[in-house]
């Protein structure tokens, strides 16, 4: 199988990338900068940020297709020109996704759209499958957004997968260690009233599902891509404190983190989302970690799950 992935140099797209090659199958990564020596399984194809040039002969005859290229959410304070690189940055790779799938010959048979739980903004304690509407706010309008950029894959043919990801849990990478930091000091504990919820994915399981998603023919539409056993931020704290055997009774107050972050700790941090995966259980997949418990306890066991 030969598999085509935007942002593949990310976090996830780098996991994505070894699960793949590990099982013998070639993975061409869209970048942009100077090519890349290519080895491995792995080959680089140049991108110009906005269109399929430079990546086109890639694509024709491939397999399949995964579009997780966008600007991080989390690197910066939400200035208006950071907010417009976060958004701006999802659409113009779903402009390139579709002008490279409308002039190659041969399209792949599947398309995995990236997208976040965050589309269905604060719902409090309402539980959130993929039915439920999409929500208010900044990260729901880009996740709105960055779905509707390639929906026209569809009328070429291409089936397309939407994978709505939570929070990927990782010990070397992504939201994780910065979250443990705190905790290591002794000062760890929940954010605003530690009542929302946080919707979570051990990393071996984002890329299992993505896997199960492009390699199964009746996957089609949203996914969301969390784990079952959604947590309060309140108990995240509680179950990061016994695994690193720190107290968590330090509560960072709302006011503080809107002050130091603005907009970005409302959106990020003090709204909540019980994100289910209704319909990924329903087609048959199952979660290696559907427990915040197992999947912390495989994080810093130091096990290297992606590949097992």
């Amino acid at each position: 199988m030969r598999v085509v992935i935007l942002g593949g140099t990310g976090f996830i797209g780098r996991a994505l990338t070894r699960n793949l090659t590990g099982d013998g199958h070639e993975v061409v990564i869209v970048s942009r900068g100077a090519p890349r020596a290519a080895g491995g399984g792995v080959s680089y194809a140049s991108f110009d940020g906005q269109s399929g040039s430079g990546w086109r002969d890639s694509l024709d005859g491939a397999d399949a297709l995964v579009n997780l290229a966008g600007e991080n959410i989390a690197s910066g304070y939400w200035t208006a020109a950071r907010k417009h690189r976060i958004l701006e940055s999802r659409l113009a790779a779903g402009r390139a996704v579709m002008d490279a799938l409308a002039s190659v010959s041969s399209r792949p048979a599947v398309l995995v759209q990236g997208s976040a739980t965050g589309c269905y903004g604060d719902r409090g304690d309402a539980p959130a499958a993929e039915d439920a509407p999409i929500g208010r706010g900044f990260l729901a309008e880009v996740a709105e957004k960055w779905e509707a950029s390639t929906a026209g894959a569809e009328v070429l043919g291409v089936r397309r997968v939407v994978a709505r990801t939570a929070v990927v849990l990782d010990g070397h990478g992504g939201a994780l260690p910065r979250m443990f930091a705190p905790f290591r000091f002794f000062v760890g504990g929940p954010l605003g009233s530690g009542n929302q919820w946080f919707p979570w994915i051990h990393l071996a399981d984002e890329v299992r599902a993505i896997r199960f998603l492009l390699e199964c023919p009746e996957a089609q539409g949203p996914y969301n891509l969390a784990a079952p056993g959604a947590v309060t931020q309140k108990e995240l704290a509680q179950a990061i404190g016994r695994a690193l055997s720190r107290p968590a009774w330090l509560r960072a107050p709302e006011t503080a983190l809107r002050l130091v972050l603005g907009e970005m700790a409302q959106e990020l941090f003090l709204n909540g989302v019980r994100a289910l995966p209704e319909r990924l259980t329903r087609l048959g997949f199952a979660f290696r970690f559907p427990t915040l418990t197992a999947a912390l306890d495989d994080i810093l066991g130091g096990q290297d799950a992606v590949h097992a």
